[in-house]
């Protein structure tokens, strides 16, 4: 096959192959009260401007070694096409509050209103610690 054949097929193809960078998973958001947290209790200057923070699950809780890290969060797929595009940054305050977790990170509103245009969905996300 020729040079500019081939090329062109590579083009098609990484218009429709996204690549992921970091682990997957799914988030969820979920509603006030946000505090007291696992990792700072009632104390208010633990949430980030813009609300943009998250809870953890078991997975990435790391027996509390999750409390302040910052992950960036980018939103796959979902059911009626949730997806807004682009990345949130989000710092975890809290673990899972719920048994089970209905997902590996439960967002605040905020964070979640950035990435999907469903509040109520449950998306597929790719997440990298930054």
């Amino acid at each position: 096959m020729g040079l500019l054949v081939m090329a062109i097929l590579l083009s098609l193809l990484s218009k429709e192959v996204n690549l992921v960078l970091g682990d997957i998973g799914t988030a969820t958001s979920y509603e006030p009260p946000y505090t007291p947290t696992k990792c700072n209790g009632n104390r208010e200057d633990q949430f980030p401007p813009g609300n943009l923070f998250v809870a953890v699950s078991e997975g990435l809780w790391d027996n509390g070694a999750a409390c302040g890290r910052r992950y960036r969060l980018r939103c796959l797929s979902g059911q009626n096409r949730p997806c807004k595009g682009g990345t949130v940054d989000v710092r975890v305050v809290d673990f899972c509050p719920k048994r089970p977790c209905p997902s590996n990170i439960l967002m605040s509103k905020d964070a979640f209103a950035a990435l999907s245009r469903s509040p109520n969905a449950k998306i597929n996300i790719e997440f990298i610690q930054i």
